[in-house]
């Protein structure tokens, strides 16, 4: 695991991610399955955007080159996660539900591909391939104790506005 960077680490938890989201698309009749599997993705993501925003985008936002990627994904995360509590909100029986739970999909597969695409590319350039092993351990490190923050609905909703 030596050779790993953070970038193959992020692409591994992205197939995970999307492996899930058609899981719940296909779960079309069975309401506490598609509920089930939202909450597991909605943990995951959880999990994975906090401890990716403490090692990748930390480091992307002390970089004035790479600054800009890094502020407009830590924006988007944002906006997935009020996307994910309105959804939690909602009976996965309802149109609006599917609606909203489309909506999320669309989002959340632009974002990954756009991180895939073209910011991870633009933060190889700014980074070592020292650095990028050195952050994918502290990722390594920090997803577990982020999944179990996310578990417990740690930082899951903020009202403020």
């Amino acid at each position: 695991m030596t050779d790993t960077t953070i970038f193959t680490q992020l692409e591994k938890d992205h197939d995970k991610h999307r492996e899930l989201l058609n899981r719940i698309e296909s779960a079309t009749d069975n309401n506490d399955e598609r509920k089930q599997l939202f909450e597991s993705f909605r943990t995951e993501v959880t999990a994975h955007a906090a401890a990716e925003e403490e090692t990748l985008y930390s480091t992307m936002l002390a970089k004035p080159e790479l600054r800009h990627d890094g502020q407009h994904s830590v924006a988007e995360h944002h906006e997935l996660d009020e996307l994910m509590a309105e959804i939690a909100d909602l009976d996965p029986s309802s149109p609006e539900w599917m609606e909203k739970f489309k909506k999320l999909k669309h989002d959340y597969l632009h974002h990954i591909d756009e991180e895939e695409q073209d910011m991870f590319p633009a933060a190889e350039e700014g980074l070592t391939k020292e650095k990028e092993v050195e952050l994918a351990k502290k990722f390594e490190e920090r997803k577990p104790a982020e999944y179990q923050r996310a578990l417990e609905g740690v930082d899951m909703e903020d009202d403020r506005e």
